[in-house]
C-alpha cells in the first residue's frame, strides 16, 4: 500500500480504511459523507480546519502501518 500524502484525497483514505475516520472527526471535520469533503485533498481539509497537514499525515500513516 502507498503511504498517505498531503495530496491524497480524503475519500480515497476513507475507502482504503474506514478506521481513519476518527482522525478527521478529531480535527472538526464532521462532514465526512459530504461529496465535497470526500473530494478534498488532506492538505485542503487541514487548511480549512486549521490543522498541520504534516502531523495528520504522520498520524494516519502510523495508524495504517500498525494494522
Amino acid at each position: 500500500m502507498e503511504a498517505i500524502t498531503k495530496d491524497t484525497i480524503i475519500g480515497d483514505i476513507l475507502d482504503l480504511d474506514g478506521s481513519t475516520a476518527p482522525f478527521f472527526l478529531e480535527m472538526g471535520m464532521h462532514c465526512l459523507g459530504c461529496p465535497s469533503a470526500r473530494g478534498e485533498s488532506l492538505e485542503q481539509a487541514c487548511a480549512v480546519h486549521g490543522v498541520d497537514p504534516d502531523e495528520l499525515v504522520k498520524k494516519i500513516n502510523a495508524h495504517l502501518q500498525d494494522k
